[in-house]
């Protein structure tokens, strides 16, 4: 089983990879907007290209998971998005690297980060024995979520501070440091039994699927995860507009409003510990999912760069990346428990499509309502959209989950129905 040693390697390097590519989420269309002068519409277009992957690729990288080592996956993934960032950065220090350079380095780092999300999904299961998987969850989960609330400010940070090409790399220099981290990892990966002849792999999409389709919990993580990633990612096209260009802060002041999030999630990260036991995961996830979403409600009422406008969206910040945390925590906890180790890859891959894939569209929208609407009219229709995903967590089982998950019998073969 999985020595220490093996364990923070597995921890240091999805950090690391998930502080690089929420980082690098924010720093492309950061240049776009900052440096090449990009309007409304080819930001959206910029941010749908690169959530494009999810859509089409995390069907296929389930498939390819549950086949193979999740180690070689994740370490790959890192490999290809340090090279690509890389060259960019190079062709950016060239004076050679322009918005159609930017689509296509987005797409790829967005198609690689695909394959590593959904292989360190799977990857605790195969490499940690069952008496550690709980404590070993929150840790990988807790550090996964305050970077992908975290990774954002850096990059905000990275471009207020960093000439373009040095803000390209930095993506690089942290897959660098998840690659050499999980390249240490020793520990043979206990793949679960299966089929003596693998299912192709159409028949593995659709497996997945179905699962995740008959499962209460795991549908309705699907649609709250639907709608919160299509509102949010709509409301962060127009929210990386507002904040300069509305509310003309500068990018280090955008950084700074983007980094209090980090702060909130190492909060979250502890209170996520306590407060199922105390409450129940049910309004626990309700809670925290309507508290952290109705805090952008707030944004849209702002005016100006005041030390009270900024005050008021580290408090927005600060509260959203606790509450972040508590989600997405809790929800990683009800995902492994209701999922068969044979099926991990598969369903991570159907949540993150059927979650995530709506994120192009989303951005698309955001860039049309902020080039249709304006700015602010754009904030108000997007944030209270957010409202949606704590609706949904309201009205299906999530809500009625207690203080303890439901046990799974992990058979390979085995499913449970709700």
């Amino acid at each position: 089983m999985v020595r220490d040693a093996d364990f923070r390697g597995l921890w240091l390097g999805q950090t690391a990879s998930q502080l690089g590519e929420h980082a690098t989420s924010v720093v492309l269309p950061l240049l776009a907007v900052l440096t090449l002068q990009a309007d409304a519409g080819r930001l959206g277009a910029l941010r749908a290209v690169g959530q494009a992957p999810i859509l089409l690729l995390a069907l296929l990288a389930g498939v390819w998971v549950d086949r193979w080592r999740t180690r070689t996956t994740m370490a790959l993934a890192d490999a290809g998005r340090a090279l690509t960032l890389a060259v960019a950065a190079v062709a950016c220090l060239c004076g050679r690297f322009g918005l159609p350079g930017l689509f296509v380095l987005a797409f790829t780092v967005g198609a690689l980060s695909v394959f590593f999300d959904v292989a360190y999904q799977a990857s605790l299961v195969r490499l940690v024995r069952r008496d550690r998987l709980l404590s070993a969850n929150s840790a990988l989960e807790g550090s996964r979520s305050a970077a992908q609330i975290g990774g954002p400010a850096l990059g905000g940070a990275l471009v207020a501070l960093l000439p373009a090409p040095a803000a390209t790399a930095s993506g690089a220099v942290l897959f660098t440091l998840s690659f050499l981290a999980i390249r240490r990892i020793r520990v043979t990966e206990a793949l679960s039994e299966g089929p003596a002849r693998p299912p192709r792999v159409r028949q593995g999409v659709v497996e997945g699927l179905r699962f995740v389709a008959r499962d209460g919990l795991l549908r309705a993580v699907c649609l709250a995860s639907a709608a919160f990633q299509l509102s949010f990612a709509a409301l962060m096209t127009v929210y990386l507009l507002f904040l300069p260009r509305e509310l003309h802060l500068s990018g280090t002041v955008v950084g700074l409003t983007l980094a209090v999030a980090g702060p909130g999630a190492l909060l979250g990260s502890v209170l996520a510990a306590r407060l199922p036991v105390r409450f129940g995961y049910g309004p626990m996830l309700v809670g925290a999912a309507a508290v952290g979403d109705a805090a952008f409600l707030c944004v849209p009422a702002l005016h100006g760069s005041s030390a009270r406008t900024v005050a008021v969206l580290l408090v927005v910040g600060l509260v959203f990346g606790c509450a972040g945390q508590l989600v997405n925590v809790a929800l990683m906890a009800v995902r492994q428990t209701a999922t068969p180790d044979r099926m991990q890859g598969r369903v991570a891959a159907t949540i993150t499509f059927v979650g995530m894939g709506l994120t192009p569209l989303g951005s698309l929208i955001g860039g049309l309502l902020a080039g249709e609407w304006g700015l602010r009219t754009g904030l108000v229709t997007t944030a209270a959209g957010m409202m949606l995903s704590p609706a949904i967590m309201a009205l299906s089982p999530l809500a009625r989950l207690g203080r303890e998950l439901p046990s799974l019998h992990r058979e390979s073969g085995s499913a449970r129905r709700s």
